[in-house]
């Protein structure tokens, strides 16, 4: 074996020390996949409340949506029509009512019509008019006051027959009134119970209008009356118009 050198020792020597650390490097280093997490309290403040501030806006959104969809159900049940409709029956037994007062007999409804009558049946009874014209006029007015009377009874008849019908159509109406979803179902609810009365007024007034007719055609019967017996006692106490005693011709002669 060759002797060595004191420079060749050397020179090994310092090789083995610099190949110690780079044995024991890959157990002393720190591995590159490690990663070191740093909290940043005011960054994460920041991210809460602009999350916060999302979510806000999210909730507003949906409460105006939600707004919007209840007002148009709301206007909708506004909009909505009443499902019931007494309007039709109504006007029927007020055309009812009219018509029984069209069909007055002899003196009807008619201001010229009963100028003439009052002219010509009621008036001063006539001085020339003969006894056969004087008891025609009586019957005549007789049957204006019996008619007139009739007219009347028939006129309350049928406003009685009404108040049944009156009765459950303004308890239908008032059940509509109280459960309407809506104003303008509220609002024909109103109109037709407005109606309703509008036609109990009309029944009323006909049964006034009868009475008073029937009441003033047996006034001005009982006037006429008055005045046509006057009349018929005048021409019998007058002179030579009156009675005139005579024989009297009974069984066979005698």
């Amino acid at each position: 074996m060759t002797p060595t050198s004191p420079r060749i020792s050397a020179a090994l020597l310092a090789a083995t020390v610099l190949s110690v650390p780079l044995a024991v490097a890959p157990v002393l280093t720190t591995p590159a996949h490690a990663w070191k997490i740093v909290y940043d309290p005011t960054n994460y403040a920041q991210n809460v409340l602009q999350a916060a501030r999302a979510l806000e806006q999210i909730t507003n959104q949906i409460t105006s949506l939600q707004n919007e969809a209840q007002m148009l159900i709301n206007q909708a049940k506004n909009l909505a029509s009443l499902p019931f409709s007494s309007l039709q029956q109504l006007q029927q037994s007020v055309q009812r009512t009219q018509q029984l007062l069209s069909q007055a007999q002899n003196i009807a409804f008619d201001v010229g019509q009963i100028d003439q009558a009052f002219k010509t049946q009621y008036g001063n009874a006539s001085l020339t008019a003969s006894d056969a014209k004087l008891i025609e006029d009586a019957k005549t007015r007789w049957q204006n006051t019996v008619g007139g009377l009739q007219d009347a009874m028939r006129v309350q008849a049928t406003v009685v027959g009404n108040i049944d019908t009156n009765r459950t159509q303004m308890s239908a109406l008032v059940g509509q009134s109280q459960g309407a979803t809506g104003a303008l179902q509220a609002t024909q609810a109103g109109n037709q119970l407005l109606a309703l009365q509008a036609q109990q007024l009309a029944d009323l007034t006909a049964v006034i209008a009868a009475n008073g007719r029937a009441q003033a055609l047996t006034d001005a019967e009982r006037s006429a009356a008055a005045e046509q017996g006057r009349e018929q006692r005048r021409r019998f106490l007058t002179p030579g118009s009156g009675y005139q005693p005579g024989n009297a011709k009974m069984f066979n002669g005698n």
